[in-house]
C-alpha cells in the first residue's frame, strides 16, 4: 500500500459525519452537510437510492401526499425542471425523482451501497462514533445521523408453519425488484393496512383467485388519483413558493389544513354536504382538511365514521360481505388512514374471497396454503402486507451504543425517550431524522425531513462555531418532552386504537404513542425557540 493510498484510506475512515440511509432524509442530509464543508460518508444497505421507494415496489405502491409537495424544496431550479405526471405519484416515479436528485447534485459519490451499518459505538475518550459495517470497515465520525426511515423495518409475522409453505411468499416492504407475476395464480394477502389496501385491487386484476385474510377491517377514503393537466402543472410551478411556505406551518405539512370550526357546530345537513364534497375531491383533505373535533370528540368522530360505513355499504354489493368489511371498535383515523383506488369495489369481483379472521383465525401455514379454523385455503403465493416495526425498529436494529456502552434498545425498553424526536440522552452527537417523538408519520414526510435536517445542521454549526465537541439532551429536557408528547396524544382519540402508532402491531412492544401529534407548524415553532435559546435542553461541551 502506498503512502498516498494509506492517507486516503485513513481520511475516508475518519470523517465529520456518517449518514445511514439514502432515501429522502439521507440524500438531503448528505447534501446539506457537504454544503457546510463537512467530510461525510453515507451507507445504504440497498443497491441504490430511494429508501422507502427502493424497497416498497409492491403493486399499487405510491404516495398519499400530493406529488407537488412530496418533494424537495431546497432547490428552486429542481422544482421547476421536474414535472410530476399525476396528483399522487406512483412508486416508480418517486424513485426516478430521487435518482434524478442524486445524479443532479452528485450525491451518490458520498454513499457506499450494498453496505449495512451493523454497529455504532460512542467513544467517550475521543468524543467520536465508531461505525461498523457488514463489510468489516470501521469509520470514525464526530456526528452520527440516522436517516433510516420510520417504516423500514419490515414486520413479517411469525405464523406457525411459515417455512413449510411450498409456494413463494413476499412482504410488501421487501418486494422483488423484478416484480411478481400473479397470472393464473391463487394468491393470499394477509393484512389490510395501507400497503394491503393499495396492493389488493391491483393483484385481484391479475390473479386467478385472490383470498384476503382480514383481522381488523380498516377505514379508507378514495384517492381519486388522476393525471395533472399542463395548465395545472404551470400553475403549480408558478405558485410553488407560496404552497411550500403554507405546508411548512400547516398541521400535517400538506397544502391544506383543518377548518376554523368544529363539526358539531354545523347542522347535520351542512356537515354531510361538506363531507360529501371532500369525499368526491379525494385525498387526506377529507379528514385532515376538515374539522378538528373529529380527532378529539367521539361524537364528531362517529359522524365521520358512519359516513364512511355508509359508503362501504353502498359500494359492496353483498350486504353480509359489507358487514365484514365495516370497521368498528376504534375511532376513524386513529389507525393509519389509507387512500385507496377501488379497494372496496374489489370485493365485488368473482375471483376475490374475504376471510374474516375474527370468525375463523389462522391456525398455521401449511405446504399448500393457509389453514384457518374451518378450512385450508389453497394458495400458490402468499403476500404479507403486515407493516413495520415503526419508528423505533429501524433505529434499535442498527446496534447503537452510547456512553458506557449502553444499548439504545435497552434505554428504550419501556418505550422511546427522546428530545424533540431528534436526540436522546446518553448518546452524544446522535441525530435522528424524524425519530420517535417528532411529527414524522403524521403528515407529509419530506416537509418533516427537511425541517429536521436543517435544524440538525444548525445545531452542528452552533457546536463547531463555539468549539464544542458534543451535544446531548439533558435528562430533564427529555422527560419534559416525553410528557408533552403523551399529554397531547391523550387529548385526542388516537390512543383508543391498537395501531402501529402505539407499537400495537409488534408483540411485546411497549404501548407508547410514538409520533408528536401537535402539528408540523407548532413543532417547527418549538424547535426554532430551542435554537434561539442556544439549543436549550442540550448539554453542550
Amino acid at each position: 500500500m502506498t503512502t498516498t493510498h494509506a492517507g486516503r484510506e485513513a481520511a475516508a475512515n475518519n470523517v465529520d459525519a456518517v449518514v445511514i440511509g439514502a432515501g429522502f432524509a439521507g440524500l438531503y442530509a448528505v447534501y446539506r452537510l457537504r454544503e457546510m464543508g463537512l467530510a461525510v460518508r453515507g451507507f445504504e444497505r440497498g443497491s441504490g437510492v430511494g429508501g422507502t421507494w427502493y424497497w416498497n415496489r409492491y403493486p399499487g405502491a405510491g404516495s398519499d401526499s400530493e406529488s407537488w409537495v412530496y418533494s424537495y424544496t431546497f432547490s428552486p431550479e429542481l422544482e421547476q425542471e421536474w414535472t410530476w405526471s399525476s396528483r399522487f405519484p406512483p412508486q416508480s416515479e418517486i424513485l426516478r425523482y430521487l435518482e434524478h436528485v442524486a445524479e443532479r447534485f452528485d450525491l451518490k459519490r458520498s454513499f457506499e451501497f450494498n453496505t449495512a451499518v451493523n454497529g455504532a459505538t460512542y467513544d467517550e475518550n475521543s468524543n467520536r462514533w465508531m461505525v461498523k459495517t457488514d463489510k468489516g470497515d470501521t469509520v470514525h465520525a464526530t456526528y452520527l445521523v440516522t436517516a433510516v426511515g420510520c417504516l423500514s423495518a419490515a414486520a413479517v409475522p411469525n405464523i406457525a408453519g411459515r417455512d413449510d409453505f411450498k409456494g413463494a411468499w413476499y412482504h410488501t416492504g421487501q418486494w422483488p425488484h423484478e416484480g411478481v407475476d400473479f397470472s393464473g395464480k391463487r394468491v393470499g394477502v394477509i393484512g389490510t393496512g395501507s400497503s394491503g389496501i393499495q396492493a389488493i385491487p391491483v393483484i385481484a386484476k391479475q390473479a386467478k383467485h385472490l383470498t384476503v385474510f382480514q383481522r381488523t377491517p380498516n377505514f379508507s377514503v378514495p384517492a381519486r388519483n388522476r393525471a395533472l393537466t399542463p395548465e395545472e402543472v404551470s400553475n403549480l410551478k408558478r405558485n410553488i413558493k407560496e404552497i411550500r411556505e403554507f405546508c411548512r406551518w400547516s398541521t400535517i405539512g400538506q397544502p391544506y389544513d383543518f377548518k376554523n370550526q368544529n363539526a358539531l357546530d354545523l347542522d347535520r345537513e351542512t356537515l354531510r354536504q361538506q363531507l360529501e364534497d371532500n369525499w368526491q375531491k379525494g385525498g387526506f383533505e377529507w379528514m385532515f382538511g376538515a374539522f378538528p373535533d373529529m380527532l378529539y370528540d367521539q361524537r364528531a368522530n362517529d359522524i365521520a365514521a358512519d359516513f364512511v360505513r355508509e359508503k362501504i355499504r353502498e359500494t359492496v354489493k353483498d350486504a353480509k360481505l359489507a358487514d365484514k368489511l365495516i370497521p368498528a371498535g376504534y375511532p376513524i383515523a386513529t389507525k393509519r388512514l389509507p387512500l385507496d383506488s377501488g379497494y372496496f369495489e374489489t370485493f365485488n369481483r368473482d375471483n376475490v374471497t374475504l376471510v374474516d379472521l375474527r370468525e375463523t383465525p389462522i391456525e398455521r401455514i401449511v405446504e399448500n396454503g393457509v389453514r384457518t379454523s374451518d378450512t385450508t385455503h389453497e394458495l400458490d403465493i402468499i403476500v404479507f402486507a403486515t407493516g413495520f416495526d415503526a419508528l423505533t425498529g429501524p433505529l434499535t436494529r442498527v446496534g447503537i451504543r452510547g456512553r458506557q456502552g449502553r444499548k439504545l434498545e435497552d434505554k428504550w425498553a419501556d418505550g422511546p425517550r427522546t428530545y424533540l424526536g431528534v436526540a436522546t440522552e446518553g448518546f452524544p452527537n446522535l441525530f435522528m431524522i424524524t425519530g420517535p417523538g417528532s411529527p414524522s408519520v403524521l403528515g407529509n414526510m419530506p416537509t418533516s425531513i427537511e425541517q429536521h435536517v436543517d435544524w440538525v445542521c444548525g445545531l452542528i454549526t452552533h457546536l463547531r462555531k463555539s468549539g464544542a465537541v458534543r451535544a446531548e439532551p439533558t435528562t430533564q429536557a427529555e422527560e419534559h418532552w416525553g410528557q408533552h408528547v403523551k399529554e397531547l396524544a391523550d387529548q385526542t382519540l388516537f390512543p383508543q386504537a391498537d395501531s402501529w402508532y402505539l407499537g400495537a402491531n409488534i408483540p411485546g412492544k411497549p404501548r407508547v404513542f410514538l409520533p408528536y401529534i401537535g402539528g408540523f407548524g407548532t413543532y417547527r415553532k418549538l424547535c426554532n425557540e430551542v435554537a434561539d435559546k442556544g439549543y436549550e435542553g442540550f448539554a453542550i461541551g
